[in-house]
């Protein structure tokens, strides 16, 4: 009898498993395809373009993170930064603020509460971010096939939505999937750009680009390390 329940029991656990990792694959899956949604009136081709030539230092790390997005300028360009700065920004206030810390310590509805501002706060983030990426797209010629207020209106209201879409999802991952949703979130888009990133990199290699960083097998060990030997 004792072996039949424990038998039903760890049927549970695989099945619950089971579904949270179906569940994982499907949240990563629809995820992949948002980084593919362009934000409307952009021309692709001369992003495309305008980014190639400028991907190099902060822009092209800033696109890993975001696992292509921004290289597409999709409605997940912008990524989950603001929800995380915004959660770093509560809770560096929840121990200099008397009300947020009196929050703090009330338990699971306290922990609600500052959610809920979490949340407030990574719109506000997000609105400006988004605001200052349009405004950047607009002062390039030809990338905004309709430059003025309604491509800025449509272009923020696009950014933030994809903001808010993932921190819905990775909070969905956490509950229903496996692990912290916005840490899987952001290592599936950095697993996405690695083969891109070795590809470039292998490319940079074979140029010449970085033989300054070539190993020199030779030297190390066929002449000057065999010496001191």
């Amino acid at each position: 009898m004792a072996t039949q329940q424990g038998n039903l029991a760890n049927s549970g656990k695989y099945t619950d498993l089971k579904r949270r990792a179906v569940f994982l694959v499907l949240a990563l899956v629809v995820y992949r395809l948002g980084t593919h949604i362009p934000v409307p009136l952009i021309d692709p081709d001369q992003f495309r373009q305008a980014f190639a030539s400028q991907q190099g230092g902060i822009l092209g790390l800033l696109n890993m993170f975001s696992g292509g997005a921004l290289s597409r300028f999709s409605i997940l360009s912008i990524g989950i930064m603001p929800y995380i700065s915004a959660s770093i920004i509560m809770q560096m206030l929840t121990y200099v603020l008397p009300s947020l810390e009196a929050l703090r310590k009330e338990g699971e509805s306290g922990r609600r509460k500052v959610t809920q501002y979490t949340r407030y706060a990574t719109v506000g983030l997000a609105t400006v971010q988004s605001y200052l990426a349009i405004l950047a797209i607009e002062s390039v010629p030809n990338l905004a096939i309709e430059p003025g207020l309604l491509f800025r209106f449509i272009g923020v209201v696009s950014l933030v939505t994809g903001c808010m879409f993932l921190m819905w999802l990775g909070e969905q991952i956490t509950e229903r999937g496996l692990g912290n949703g916005i840490s899987i979130v952001i290592f599936s888009g950095i697993v996405a750009g690695l083969p891109s990133a070795m590809g470039r990199l292998f490319e940079l290699v074979t140029n010449g680009a970085l033989g300054y960083l070539a190993f020199d097998h030779e030297r190390c060990f066929g002449g000057d390390l065999v010496n001191r030997v």
